[in-house]
């Protein structure tokens, strides 16, 4: 970035008028009409200034004993002129003089604090300070509420005479000698007419609550003072109370109740950040709502940047409530951009790590406050497993199971339970999904597994037909759904395999052709006539259930259909077959298919079942055997 060059109505060596040049023009044009999308933006800006100011005063003051001291405690003021229509914010820090006025607010972009930062880092003390930002860029977003900003100001070195800097935002800025006394800056706002609501006390009281809350320094307006300059997340962990932590989360969360798991963090790598997060007792009811979301607030040095930092954590984990500061972030243009920047991407990665170390650690110490998190949040987290490689096997391990083990569908299970109860040498994990637990737990596919005392996993929410699509092995053992393809049960006895007559097999495949893809003996049923199995490749009965939710047009798959050549039905169905009697079978044989259809609630035909029940009844009326 050039240095604006003085034009030839310089007045005196310190000060005169000033033309940016066209590059700069360009930029500022940018910064006042399209950088920011908040206009309140304006004044966390020039607070932030101030505070960077404030700090960098203490800092030299260690060094530098000869500098001018300040007036009073350190800390912001902001004072209203209703009849002149200007809002002005005044600091005790360490000033301008009128070549670091020139460089700094001359210049878009070009940051003082940045260039003292790198001084201190070369002196070697880089953890000194707590300076925010490129100060040109936020300093001019005032311009979006101003016709003309004047920046009075003395500088703390002890030669330094007060200047005054202003600009109306055209291409040209003054500089003129001063009047303040005492060491530090004013910035005064000449409001433009359609900004005049930041006269209003209680619109600044709201804008420096939401954004500036936490600045390190007092900040008044009048005599009242706006912000808490001690923070909750800048505190040693173990110096916060339980109360403490209650009143804050219902702050930030807007929730009634008491947070269910809390988790405050201080690092210095990969970044330095603070954090405070919670989990909510309960799920929101808008949890999985396009627009019930809401993020973690992001501040940087205790600044507001984002009220809503959507990109700070995985969308499974969006029930997670709180807020975080970072130390690293270096906001060079807008901090609207700030999402995009590696640091964030940094800082995301160290918080999803810490809230899952966070739940192992509540499963272990915690199982009923555990189980009770998983009832509320569980499907959540199973979004986890599906779409973060990186994390799956960790938040494989922290879900709990609803099993065949508990008829009450009360108890849950992790998979390291399940697997250290299972027989040996079985090396599958058995699961089957449905729309709820009751007609998973009566499902004729679960006949020989239970027959056989083989636990199954029943998987009755939405995620899981994607949640099963990731997790296809653990510990050696396979996943594989009870009602997909050819079931067979490692711990049963040597046994021949179940067998159709072949002529009822071929009459039976003609019959159904069409409407099913197959028709073959079961090894999957003991109690049943029949049941409808999904093949190995194609979508499943309650995958196409759920698509069907969204995609009514969803065309139906044609199932297998498995009998159970042992059932007196199938049996009879056998003797029909055999003598010939084709036409008294086929309303028998329709009514496998049909209670295969009903115990999976498929009534797409009830007009159909009817008339084949009336047949069926009136075969039996006729002393037919059947």
């Amino acid at each position: 970035m050039s240095e604006p060059s003085p034009t030839s109505q310089t007045a005196t060596p310190a000060g005169g008028t000033f033309s940016f040049d066209a590059e700069v023009r360009q930029l500022l044009d940018l910064v006042i009409h399209s950088l920011y999308s908040d206009r309140d933006i304006f004044l966390r800006e020039l607070i932030s200034n101030a505070s960077d100011a404030l700090d960098r005063a203490r800092v030299e003051g260690l060094a530098r004993p000869e500098l001018r001291a300040g007036d009073g405690e350190p800390g912001v003021s902001i004072t209203v002129d209703q009849d002149a229509g200007t809002l002005t914010l005044s600091d005790n820090g360490v000033g301008l003089t009128a070549e670091q006025a020139k460089k700094a607010l001359g210049t878009i972009a070009h940051s003082g604090t940045k260039a003292f930062a790198e001084l201190l880092k070369a002196q070697g003390r880089g953890g000194e300070h707590n300076l925010i930002g490129q100060f040109g860029v936020g300093f001019y977003s005032a311009l979006m509420v101003a016709d003309r900003v004047e920046v009075r100001s003395l500088s703390a070195e002890p030669d330094a005479e007060a200047i005054v800097w202003s600009c109306d935002g055209s291409t040209t800025f003054q500089i003129t000698p001063g009047e303040r006394a005492t060491r530090g800056t004013d910035i005064v706002l000449y409001l433009r007419e359609d900004s005049k609501e930041y006269l209003d006390a209680d619109r600044i009281r709201g804008v420096v609550q939401k954004h500036s809350r936490y600045v390190g320094y007092p900040i008044k307006l009048g005599e009242e003072q706006l912000n808490e300059p001690q923070v909750l997340w800048t505190k040693n962990p173990a110096e916060v109370t339980e109360e403490e932590h209650k009143r804050f989360y219902k702050q930030v969360s807007g929730d009634w109740a008491d947070p269910a798991v809390t988790l405050h963090v201080r690092a210095d790598a990969p970044i330095q950040y603070s954090a405070l997060l919670y989990i909510p007792e309960r799920a929101p009811h808008d949890l999985n709502h396009v627009n019930g979301r809401r993020p973690l607030k992001l501040y940087a040095r205790k600044v507001l940047i984002l009220d809503e930092a959507r990109e700070l954590l995985p969308d499974w984990l969006r029930f997670v409530r709180g807020v975080a500061d970072c130390e690293d972030l270096q906001l060079n243009v807008s901090r609207e951009m700030v999402q995009k920047t590696p640091v964030v991407e940094k800082l995301r990665k160290a918080l999803t790590s810490r809230l899952i170390k966070r739940l192992e650690t509540f499963a272990k110490d915690d199982n009923d406050g555990y189980l009770r998190f998983w009832k509320e949040f569980g499907p959540t987290l199973k979004e986890g497993v599906h779409h973060d490689a990186d994390n799956r096997e960790k938040l494989v391990k922290l879900c709990r199971f609803n099993t065949t083990r508990h008829d009450d569908g009360e108890g849950l299970v992790s998979l390291e339970e399940l697997i250290a109860a299972m027989p040996e040498g079985q090396d599958t994990i058995w699961y089957l999904t449905g729309p709820d637990r009751e007609t998973c737990a009566r499902s004729p596919h679960l006949e020989q597994l239970r027959k056989k005392n083989v636990e199954v996993i029943l998987l009755t929410d939405a995620i899981d037909e994607w949640f099963v699509q990731s997790v296809t092995e653990h510990q050696g053992k396979t996943w594989k759904s009870a009602a997909r393809g050819a079931q067979e049960a490692e711990t049963a006895e040597d046994a021949p395999k179940p067998t159709l007559d072949a002529g009822l097999t071929g009459w039976l495949n003609g019959l159904f052709a069409g409407s099913v893809k197959e028709v073959r003996a079961s090894s999957r049923l003991t109690e049943s006539p029949s049941v409808l199995v999904d093949d190995d490749w194609g979508l499943g009965a309650n995958m196409e259930r759920i698509l069907r939710g969204v995609q009514k047009d969803l065309p139906t798959s044609r199932r297998i259909l498995e009998i159970n050549p042992d059932h007196p039905m199938v049996k009879a169905l056998g003797r029909l077959q055999e003598e010939g009697r084709a036409e008294e079978a086929a309303p028998l044989a329709h009514l496998l298919l049909d209670q295969a259809r009903l115990v999976e609630g498929d009534v797409s035909d009830p007009a159909g079942l009817v008339q084949r029940l009336r047949a069926l009844s009136e075969l039996a009326a006729k002393g037919l055997g059947v």
